[in-house]
């Protein structure tokens, strides 16, 4: 069992943690992703990306795409659907971008527990998720709005879909054709 505790972590260490949840929860119809962000910020568009990544490989139980973001504005209203799902036994992997160190930018911050979207920008939204993933898309600093409009896409894109990439090798059945 890997060590839950949050960490900066590679692609490959992505994929170790997400492949230990997925031996601890295995029916992939029993977990929603709760992806969160906007398309309307690059660094924000992090867990939309990744939302809409996973639903085109046939993940049923997403929540925030690029085409219906869970932002700021809806993520109490999916927070409500993610907590109904949890009643019935499904857990929640919330998604969301984050700022931080220069030398960890492109690297993920996963972790057991519940994150707090919007933390940079002070928002007191509520925790959310049993497990989390944050992408780290840009350093923080004191004008974080600037710093997630300001991060590149590309890089935003890559990690979005080494996440993607490594939720599918979790949980190959769902995940269509992607079968690295």
């Amino acid at each position: 069992m890997l060590d839950m505790r949050a960490y900066a972590a590679t692609s490959e260490e992505l994929r170790r943690l997400l492949n230990d949840i997925a031996v601890r929860h295995p029916d992939c119809d029993q977990i929603t992703f709760l992806c969160i962000g906007s398309d309307c910020s690059t660094g924000d568009a992090y867990g939309p990306l990744v939302g809409s990544e996973l639903a085109a490989r046939g993940f049923p139980h997403i929540i925030g795409t690029l085409d219906t973001p869970c932002d700021a504005r809806s993520v109490a209203a999916a927070a409500a659907a993610a907590r109904e799902r949890e009643a019935a036994g499904a857990i929640t992997i919330a998604i969301d971008a984050c700022l931080g160190k220069p030398e960890a930018v492109g690297s993920m911050l996963a972790a057991s527990g519940p994150l707090e979207p919007g933390e940079a920008l002070n928002r007191g939204l509520p925790p959310l998720g049993h497990y989390h993933i944050k992408g780290i898309v840009n350093r923080f600093g004191p004008k974080a709005y600037w710093m997630l409009q300001t991060t590149s896409l590309r890089l935003v894109m890559k990690m979005a879909a080494e996440t993607a990439s490594a939720i599918g090798q979790a949980w190959p059945a769902s995940a269509g054709s992607d079968r690295e």
